[in-house]
Parts: C-alpha cells; structure tokens; sequence
C-alpha cells in the first residue's frame, strides 16, 4: 500500500505579547514574543485563542456555556505577519454587538483590542486554514487579485508582502472595501509595499460612508461595483481571486427564514456574483468569509 501523509498535528505554545501595535479605531496588530518555538506557517493561515484561559472571562464564558447549552469554541485570528519575517503577528478587530443583527455580546475580540498589554500572556493554538496562494495556483496564474473588506484584509496582507519579497514575477491587486478612512488598516504598510514594488502591487481603496473629501484614483467612493471588478481583472482567464470580507451568518440566515424576510446581499456574496460576471471560474476563487 502506497504511504500516506500523516495529518498535521495543530501546535500548542504560551506566548507573550511583546507589541501593541494600533492598526484602526478598533483594531490592533499583537506581536508576539515565542521563545524557541518553531514557527511553521504560510501566509494566509490563521491561529486559534480558547477564552477560557482568561480569568477575566470565566463567569462570561460560563453564562454563555449555560445559555447555549454548548461549550465556547477557540476564536480564529488571521496572522498579519509573514514566515520570512522575524516575529509572530496577528490582527484582530473589536466586534460589536448590534441589537437584531449579533445573537450575543462578543467575548473576546474587545478583550484582545482593546485590554491586551505587552507583557500579557495567553496561550495560542496554530497553524492552519485554506486560504493560501499554493505553488500550484501560482504556477497557473500570472495576475493575482484580492477583494477584501474590513478586518478580511489580514490574510491577503500577509499573502501579498510575502509574495512580493519572495517571487519576482508576482503582480497583485487588492481591492479594499471600508466604510470610512479610520477603519482602513494597513494603509502606510501598503503604500510602501506599492512603492517597494512598482508595477506589482496595486491598491485601490473604496469607502461606503465617507462624507470627507478623501476621495482620488487610489481611494474610491462606494461599494466593490462590477465596474471596479473589471478595472482590477483585466485578463480573467490568466486570473486568482482571493476574496475575504463579512457574509451572513448562521444566526441571521435562521432569523430570516423564520420571518419570511430576505436578506439583502452580503460583501462576500455580492462580490462572488461580480467575479462571476467578469468571468472568473468557482476554482479560481479562493475564499473566507467571517460573520
């Protein structure tokens, strides 16, 4: 019989918070110190944290365990570093709770935004997940194109500058959607990544609900339209998608159902559907959604 691949085994490792690093109003890049454990992961990928180990959260974790009736799953965090760079990073952004849209308060991203010091420790469990630009897709692919929103730029940000540094020929385009310019993360790290790299790194910036006057080629106004999705594809057949941005979830879809009410199209589904008119095919589209 022909050997088999033995599965990955996901690592578990205590850190400490070395760096705080302010990203947006609500978002904040924690730098990790490891110690001398390996760190082996691909840009893309994300890690996992258990609220449980937060004496601060016990009795919040414990109230929700009862009302679900469920034990609280680890939350996933998108690593905003890349493997050839010297530290462990990941970004993540405080959610909200929004009578009518959210089931329960969020539980640990306000902690993580906006209560973590350098110094604090927690235990992180890593590395996985899908959405990754593999050899094969980059051998088949000379255009690569990210369409992303809000925090759903982290993977494709660690995606790209690794990317860049590491394959001369790559040319990527990230298309990034937010409502208004203080919630645009990354903005100085990604103007010097265009002009590190001419010619291979393109960003265009479109906000939803900016009423100042920011508005020029690099940052337009309104949603990913089908227009800015021809702008960003101009070869579909040579083209990969990588697409990461909120869509609904399971809570919101039920909630629907059970009031007969259609849900209006989420980022990730309006944008799929637009990559489709353009002419991208399901397989050169990798996707994640949050929500």
């Amino acid at each position: 019989m022909p050997a088999t691949n033995p599965r990955k085994k996901i690592k578990e490792m205590e850190v400490m918070v070395a760096e705080a690093i302010p990203e947006a109003h609500d978002t904040v890049t924690l730098v990790l110190f490891t110690g001398n454990d390996k760190l082996d992961y691909q840009p893309g990928h994300f890690l996992t944290i258990s609220p449980h180990q937060f004496p601060g959260l016990q009795r919040w974790v414990a109230y929700f365990e009862d009302l679900k009736g469920k034990k609280e799953p680890p939350r996933a965090y998108s690593m905003s570093s890349s493997p050839d760079e010297k530290y462990l990073a990941f970004t993540v952004k405080e959610e909200r709770y929004v009578s009518g849209v959210t089931p329960y308060p969020p539980l640990l991203s306000p902690i993580l935004a906006k209560r973590t010091l350098p110094g604090a420790m927690m235990v992180i469990t890593g590395f996985t997940g899908p959405y990754r630009l593999t050899d094969e897709v980059r051998s088949r692919y000379g255009e690569i194109v990210h369409v992303c929103a809000g925090s759903g730029v982290v993977p494709s940000f660690s995606i790209i500058k690794h990317d860049l540094r590491m394959n001369e020929k790559s040319k990527h385009t990230l298309v990034f959607s937010n409502k208004v310019m203080e919630d645009v993360m990354f903005f100085r790290q990604l103007r010097e990544l265009e002009q590190q790299f001419p010619g291979r790194l393109r960003v265009i910036h479109t906000l939803t609900r900016e009423t100042q006057n920011v508005f020029s080629d690099q940052v337009r106004q309104g949603r990913v339209s089908h227009t800015l999705l021809q702008e960003a594809i101009t070869n579909p057949e040579d083209t990969v998608a990588f697409v990461c941005g909120p869509d609904h979830s399971v809570w919101q879809r039920k909630a629907a159902k059970e009031s007969g009410e259609a849900l209006p199209p989420s980022f990730l589904s309006s944008v799929l559907q637009g990559l489709e008119q353009v002419g991208l095919q399901k397989d050169q589209i990798v996707k994640e959604s949050y929500g």
